[in-house]
């Protein structure tokens, strides 16, 4: 009876297992070998102005670069999961919808619970952000001093906004515990990244935040009211993570930091974000920086003019001519191709781009001719299958994507079926 009984707790359990492995809850995890087979490495990111972001349409960022390189070590395509908010990166991980979380994660002991994090990247502490007073700068400086907080027992009773999710929260409630007192902390939205919560205190919005201290510096260069001095915490390290069921490439990241941590390259990338001022000024203050902004290129206005001819989503424009032109004009293949679409001299003529280094002449004859791909594949069944055909014969030709339909219907298969 008690084997019975065992036995039926055992088929049970299996029957869950499969039942939430049909659902993608992943138990066992992708580790190294999986991830070479498939040729793709899925890295989990969140827009941050220091760590991953688009500039003039191109992807870039301290985590991002070391990501890149990464990749090529591995020989691997780089795929970007972009998370909403800091507060899903983990559970998206767990999921399995990456490969690793690439991004600067403050190592704690309930994070390490859930991951595996690899050696530290880099070292910091967290500062209390604020304002200096309205008036500072006719202020001398110990009268700016009386005016800030540099006690963190000042803090009771203060608002501080951070992410629930953060080391920050974390640490608020830490020190409110040894100060003796309450700081009110403000729940901020977990969508909010610490730069967009450090602006907010600059434009008065909010009076204070917490920062990891090398975001909060390189922010206060553009910030010039704020004050980032004053430290509540030890030095914690700052690390990306990966499933604890992937140790062989816990192992491999491990290696590769090792060894470039030892270069200049590693250092020029981390100059680049944390302590070059004029250039992180630059990108921050560009109308084409994506963070908040919703900017992708300088030429989102065509876009999103044109686009409305063939119905699509500008932004998916913008994602082709990216892959075409990365947003560079004068762009010109090995082949001849010109221009933000990079059309062939002849082919621009003939969709109205007399001069292809025009960007309104370059994307009305790109959209032209989309919609003539459009018409020529209207009997193609399904607007995402219909799409991929033209995409498919806008990058190869339509004369390719005939003979490959012969080919499909010589093997049995669908013309009209693009997977």
């Amino acid at each position: 009876m008690r084997k019975l009984v065992l036995l039926e707790i055992l088929v049970i359990l299996l029957a869950v297992l499969c039942l939430l492995s049909c659902k993608g809850v992943d138990f066992f995890g992708v580790d190294l070998p999986q991830i070479k087979a498939k040729g793709e490495l899925e890295a989990i990111v969140t827009y941050s102005a220091t760590s991953y972001f688009l500039y003039r349409g191109e992807p870039m960022g301290f985590d991002y670069e070391l990501l890149q390189r990464f990749a090529d070590e591995l020989d691997l395509d780089l795929k970007i999961i972009i998370a909403r908010d800091l507060d899903e990166m983990i559970a998206m991980l767990q999921a399995g919808k990456g490969d690793l979380i690439a991004h600067g994660l403050t190592i704690t002991k309930e994070r390490k619970k859930e991951v595996a994090f690899t050696q530290y990247l880099h070292k910091t502490h967290q500062v209390i952000v604020q304002r200096k007073p309205d008036n500072w700068r006719q202020m001398k400086l110990h009268e700016i001093e009386r005016e800030l907080i540099r006690d963190p027992n000042d803090l009771i009773n203060k608002k501080v906004h951070v992410r629930k999710m953060s080391s920050y929260y974390q640490r608020l409630l830490h020190l409110s515990e040894e100060i003796g007192g309450d700081i009110d902390i403000q729940i901020a939205s977990g969508d909010l990244t610490t730069e967009t919560l450090i602006r907010q205190v600059a434009e008065g919005k909010i009076s204070f935040t917490v920062a990891d201290h090398n975001i909060a510096f390189i922010n206060s260069t553009y910030y010039d009211n704020l004050d980032v001095r004053t430290k509540i915490g030890m030095s914690q390290k700052v690390a990306w993570a990966v499933r604890k069921t992937s140790p062989e490439l816990l192992k491999a990241l491990n290696k590769w930091f090792n060894e470039i941590k030892n270069t200049s390259d590693y250092y020029t990338i981390y100059n680049r974000y944390f302590k070059k001022r004029r250039s992180f000024a630059r990108h921050l203050h560009s109308k084409e920086l994506s963070i908040e902004k919703g900017v992708i290129s300088q030429y989102d206005g065509l876009l999103k003019k044109y686009a409305k001819d063939i119905n699509w989503d500008w932004r998916f424009l913008a994602s082709m001519v990216f892959q075409e032109s990365r947003f560079k004009t004068n762009a010109k293949s090995w082949a001849g191709a010109r221009g933000l679409f990079q059309m062939m001299p002849e082919m621009a003529k003939k969709f109205g781009a007399k001069n292809s280094r025009n960007p309104e002449q370059s994307v009305a004859a790109g959209v032209a001719y989309i919609a003539y791909l459009q018409n020529l594949w209207k009997d193609i069944p399904g607007n995402l299958n219909r799409t991929k055909f033209v995409l498919a014969s806008y990058n190869a030709g339509e004369n390719h994507i005939e003979d490959a339909r012969r080919v499909a219907e010589l093997l049995g298969k669908s013309p009209n079926q693009w997977e």
